[in-house]
């Protein structure tokens, strides 16, 4: 199934109850080239339905690129993946929330924020999960090539 069911959510920063959705799409250290120790998490929970893309654009921060919502035609490229079991989406997400920094102490801001979004995969939309940049990118680099995976292997070749 390519669009994820719908479950009614209460939201209590709003007091009020929101859509959600059970698919995920990711564009970094989660997705399956990065062969990154949080890839083994995300596969237990989630099965990759392919490739797709958001509509964004990627800042170099350093070590790694920071991806943030863009209009337009700026699209980056990533896998879209869907729940196994939606039961456990409350603590799975919670466990990834964690993974992403977005739990931090009082008084400080989260580097990474989780938004849904709209994905395109095969000419098809849905909505699914995502973590975009919480900060500013005020003088970072913007990276044109819409794959963080292919500009790192450009961007740290000897």
């Amino acid at each position: 199934m390519f669009f994820g069911g719908g479950l009614k959510v209460f939201d209590p920063l709003n007091f009020r109850s929101m859509e959600t959705t059970y698919q995920l799409f990711v564009y970094g250290s989660l997705r399956s080239g990065f062969r990154n120790p949080a890839y083994q998490y995300l596969t237990k929970y989630f099965h990759l339905l392919g490739e797709a893309v958001v509509q964004g654009k990627f800042y170099d921060k350093g070590p790694h690129p920071v991806a943030v919502h863009a209009f337009g035609e700026s699209f980056i490229n990533g896998e879209l993946y869907v729940m196994n079991n939606p039961e456990e989406f409350n603590w799975v997400i919670g466990q990834l929330d964690d993974y992403e920094g977005l739990n931090v102490e009082p008084g400080e801001t989260p580097m990474y924020k989780r938004e849904i979004t709209t994905v395109f995969k095969e000419g098809i939309s849905s909505q699914a999960w995502i973590y975009w940049y919480n900060g500013s990118v005020d003088g970072m680099k913007e990276i044109t090539v819409g794959d963080v995976l292919k500009y790192l292997q450009e961007k740290n070749k000897p």
